[in-house]
């Protein structure tokens, strides 16, 4: 599946200086990692969010987000938000500074 340029370009620009922040092509579109593990991504026109458990019953009690499932069954600690969700880039800061902050709290992955 294609994924929206634009969108990663948008995600860029809210990720700009942020250390340790890579780009790589998983799940059929576009992730960004911290410190080797994935945080937010895109899908087509939708976010992929790792929010965590912690935040997760609050992410799915948004508006415009679904479970993330590629197949069959929900990835915990992970959700879509819809193009409608992120349409305003506050609204994707949000989506991308609740990403961030639970990957801050993963141990570094080491490289293969």
């Amino acid at each position: 599946m294609a994924y929206d340029e634009a969108l990663a370009t948008r995600i860029r620009a809210q990720l700009a200086g942020s250390a340790g922040v890579s780009e790589k092509r998983m799940f059929g579109g576009l992730a960004f990692l911290k410190n080797g593990n994935m945080f937010v991504g895109v899908n087509g026109d939708e976010l992929m969010a790792r929010v965590g458990k912690e935040n997760y019953a609050d992410s799915l009690a948004r508006k415009h987000v679904r479970e993330m499932d590629f197949t069959g069954k929900p990835l915990a600690g992970y959700v879509f938000v819809g193009a409608q969700g992120i349409a305003k880039d506050t609204d994707l800061g949000f989506w991308v500074q609740r990403c961030q902050a639970f990957a801050e709290t993963l141990p570094a992955k080491a490289r293969k």
